[in-house]
């Protein structure tokens, strides 16, 4: 039997499995040009409600995913952290990769920092990954830090297959974090 990561906890955050009650901040995440801003265009309600219907597919397909996160303290939506396979045609292609979208209202309190230290917690010592990826649009400078923060270095640079050539965020970049062996010293 696969193990499963429905729920996670950290010091102020609760990663946790997608509630119907979470459709509507979703969608509003979505829909705010500002969070959006280093994607090709903002999601409509159909296209957010889609993404979540997805995410909880992949809970179901392989035990964790993209958690929904949330204010411990609260239980106030702050937008999502997980893992999630990388797709085709990037560098780390089939691997699994580390992501996060957080509302406006999230930022600058190191939310995705510690939610996204969690998930690559799962990764190596839940699932015992020997490297997770992220990715993100080279503009993305606060993605870029967040990766950086929890150790990931970069690892290439690309042009994104799924944007238009010309496109201001089809250049990528992907960084990558090795899992520590246990006797070996730091991580690279």
């Amino acid at each position: 039997m696969r193990a499963r990561f429905d729920t996670i906890a950290t010091a102020r955050l609760l990663m946790r499995r997608w509630r119907d009650a979470d459709r509507d901040p979703y969608a509003a995440l979505n829909a705010d040009p500002e969070v959006m801003r280093y994607f090709p265009a903002v999601q409509d309600r159909v296209a957010s409600d889609t993404g979540i219907d997805r995410m909880e597919a992949l809970f179901e397909r392989q035990g964790f995913g993209l958690w929904a996160l949330e204010l411990a303290e609260t239980g106030e939506f702050l937008g999502f952290t997980g893992l999630n396979p990388m797709p085709h045609g990037v560098p780390g292609a089939g691997g699994m990769e580390v992501g996060w979208r957080l509302a406006r209202h999230a930022w600058h309190h190191g939310y995705a920092t510690e939610a996204a230290t969690a998930a690559v917690d799962v990764a190596f010592n839940g699932i015992g990954l020997a490297e997770i990826w992220s990715m993100t649009a080279v503009l993305n400078e606060p993605s870029q830090a967040v990766m950086r923060r929890i150790g990931m270095t970069p690892y290439a640079r690309f042009e994104h297959p799924r944007m238009e050539p010309g496109h201001p965020i089809r250049p990528h970049v992907a960084f990558r974090k090795l899992r520590r062996p246990a006797s070996d010293g730091p991580a690279p």
